[in-house]
């Protein structure tokens, strides 16, 4: 059951495209349908794969369409970020990008031909009327314009398009059942009127088709055979099939529905993400605790790593919230195997090396990366006094604490052991300097007399480092379904989501990185350069996420 609720689609398209299948010999061709109304994030990456994924599995073509057939609140900006973001995930629609708007002529002409059929016709109710004469279950709606001639809503049809009349004053609606259970085909609308600037099209129309008229429309003009949607499009689908049947287009696409994907501890509502970034909330579409595209982007998330994500996750007949600890796993996976490994010391204490020769410095080759040979080793720099994380020490320490206090010996990383002698503190009695000796005999990890010391800390030079400012992410909001009815989103905002840290102090390895570097730091993290606001002189660092793995494979 499993594994047909994982490759149902894949079946639907095997059976189309077999011997006696209504697609037999044709090409797969799927598409990608955003909506140019605001930033695409993670659970477009999903719904994406699944178009991408088919056309390559199957030896098709993926169309990149934008649906734009409502100009009130779609941009340029959201066109050209779209692009940027899909492009970036690495998903290649080629010469194959189109826009809805394109076939409004064709879309218009198409509508006509339903009103010369008798199959449309003008509705003069309000929006208000609308409702009220919607009806119920067993109960039919009502137009008193249903058997309006056809000449008469021809004649109103082309002046509306003629701007003669105000938004509101008629719809164009499809005739088809005012008795049928599903309210989706008690005759709909099909066109309104909107007197709004088209970012494509200019002024130059003021009716547009309502989504689930063009959308089939679009599909058999670019002769895709499979459209692929999300479930609540299900009870759309035979509006989507009325519309292939009784208009004059060139193909017959199949409509096929999944289940939504969301992750928990966020939203995917475009309207909540927006509401968060106009109210500032978050500091914009790219903030990194939102699950936009370019906000994991900035995070540091690797393309790989989404959609290694996206890959992992089945596709199934109803919505599923998925553990963001899976798309951590996912990052980590990655970015082991190849992050530069760096030393970055958080909440800096100064160590003081009190038998180190005063003046002296010396180099140490640390390894780049334990899990891949080939990167080699880096030159660090060492010498009497060093940063310390300031949580590496403690005056009195619990059982089984086996970082640095007075009598106890640490290894620094690729360094030497140091026995801890001491620490200063200031009049708030916060430790300010730790004090240790060296043993020059355990260079580099030698132990000659093979002692064991069972901490070992991360440091960084004090002549050499580089500050830097690091930022820490958690969960933006507190409760794992933030989405659920009956909740307040932005009453579970998490406080604590962001936590900003100043000169902290990294080797001089990364004086020069640059966006869209990673690094492990260790003991740490994953962390990548911001992509807005680090530069030369001013480093900055996302916690991308932390080392430990929250993931727990299923069985």
């Amino acid at each position: 059951m499993e594994e047909l609720s994982k490759n149902f689609i894949e079946a639907f398209v095997e059976e189309d495209i077999a011997p006696g299948g209504q697609f037999e010999g044709k090409t797969v061709r799927t598409r990608l349908p955003p909506e140019p109304n605001g930033y695409p994030h993670i659970g477009h990456a999903m719904a994406f794969s699944i178009s991408m994924n088919i056309a390559e599995q199957f030896g098709g073509l993926c169309n990149l369409r934008f649906d734009d057939t409502n100009p009130d609140t779609e941009e340029d900006e959201f066109v050209e970020a779209i692009c940027e973001d899909v492009k970036w995930l690495g998903l290649d629609w080629g010469d194959r990008l189109f826009f809805g708007s394109d076939y409004f002529e064709r879309t218009y002409e198409l509508a006509v031909g339903l009103i010369k059929k008798g199959l449309a016709y003008i509705c003069e109710m309000s929006p208000e009327e609308f409702k009220q004469n919607r009806g119920g279950i067993g109960v039919p709606a009502t137009s008193p314009h249903r058997d309006r001639p056809i000449e008469e809503s021809l004649d109103l049809f082309e002046r509306m398009k003629n701007k003669e009349f105000p938004e509101g004053a008629m719809t164009l609606r499809a005739k088809i059942d005012l008795e049928s259970g599903n309210f989706n085909m008690r005759d709909p609308v099909i066109y309104r009127i909107k007197h709004a600037h088209h970012h494509r099209q200019g002024d130059k129309w003021c009716i547009y088709p309502m989504y689930d008229f063009a959308h089939p429309i679009q599909d058999a003009l670019e002769d895709i055979t499979h459209s692929f949607c999300s479930l609540e499009y299900k009870e759309h689908r035979p509006l989507y099939n009325w519309v292939l049947e009784n208009t004059d287009v060139p193909s017959n696409p199949r409509q096929i529905e999944f289940g939504r994907r969301s992750l928990d501890h966020t939203v995917m509502s475009k309207r909540k993400l927006r509401k968060l970034v106009e109210d500032g909330h978050v500091s914009g579409w790219d903030d990194p605790r939102l699950p936009t595209i370019r906000g994991l982007r900035r995070r540091g998330y690797t393309p790989q790593s989404i959609n290694d994500f996206c890959k992992r996750i089945s596709v199934g007949l109803t919505s599923n919230t998925i553990e963001y600890s899976l798309l951590e796993h996912c990052l980590r996976e990655d970015l082991n195997s190849h992050a530069q490994r760096a030393m970055v010391v958080l909440r800096p204490v100064r160590l003081i090396i009190t038998n180190y020769p005063e003046g002296k410095s010396e180099t140490l080759k640390v390894e780049n990366n334990p899990n891949d040979e080939a990167a080699g080793e880096r030159d660090v720099a060492f010498s009497r006094e060093v940063w310390v994380e300031s949580d590496d020490f403690m005056i009195d320490p619990p059982k089984k604490y086996n970082r640095l206090f007075v009598g106890n010996e640490v290894r620094l990383k690729g360094a030497y052991i140091v026995k801890c002698t001491g620490y200063e503190t200031d009049a708030n009695g916060n430790v300010t300097v730790v004090t240790a000796e060296y043993d020059p005999e355990t260079r580099g990890g030698t132990t000659p007399d093979g002692r064991k010391v069972r901490g070992t800390i991360h440091w960084a030079d004090a002549q050499t480092a580089v500050d830097c400012e690091v930022r820490l992410y958690d969960r933006l909001f507190t409760d794992p379904e933030p989405d659920a009815s009956g909740k307040d989103f932005l009453e579970l905002i998490n406080p604590d989501s962001l936590e900003i840290l100043s000169r902290c102090k990294a080797e001089k390895l990364l004086e020069n990185a640059e966006a869209p570097q990673d690094f492990q730091f260790l003991r740490l993290g994953y962390f990548s350069v911001d992509n807005k606001d680090s530069k030369p002189g001013n480093l900055v660092f996302n916690r991308a996420t932390s080392l430990k793995d929250g993931f727990k494979p299923a069985g």
